[in-house]
């Protein structure tokens, strides 16, 4: 790749990255949300490693480190979708703004998130969504990259 467009790229995935989390963040109040905002968080990583190669992009994501991340992820959702099933006896049922008044209000201020529309766990939802949509899009690139560059030594 040119000296140009190396220059340009990490600048530019910075703000793409930075957009991306702000699409998570207002999910919950702005179209967008987990797997948008994800998405563009893994565009931009894999703007880097397109531009500069899988061995020097400035964003080193490792096997193991992606692997915790997904995990990571996949947990949160599960815990998020259990706290529904616990508290109100159905699946990622949002208990922060318990439409039907049949969870505790103890545990409804818990998941009362600090905003005017009072989202519940929807934006603990989109944050994770977000991480599993990440390392799912960028596993996929470094893989393939992986396969190429397996390819071109051989």
């Amino acid at each position: 790749m040119s000296t140009i467009l190396k220059i340009f790229a990490f600048p530019a995935a910075l703000i793409i990255m930075c957009v991306g989390i702000l699409t998570i963040l207002g999910g919950h109040i702005t179209p967008g949300g987990g797997f948008q905002g994800g998405a563009m968080i893994a565009g931009a990583f894999i703007f880097c490693v397109i531009v500069y190669g899988l061995r020097e992009s400035p964003f080193k994501f490792s096997h193991d480190f992606l692997a915790s991340m997904e995990s990571a992820g996949a947990l949160g959702f599960v815990l998020l979708g259990l706290a529904g099933l616990i508290f109100s006896g159905f699946y990622l049922y949002n208990v922060g703004t318990d439409l039907y008044n049949i969870v505790d209000p103890i545990i409804k201020n818990l998941f009362h998130y600090p905003d005017p529309t009072n989202a519940g766990i929807l934006p603990y939802l989109n944050f994770v969504v977000g991480l599993k949509v990440l390392v799912g899009l960028s596993a996929v690139v470094i893989a393939f990259l992986g396969f190429n560059q397996l390819d071109e030594e051989s």
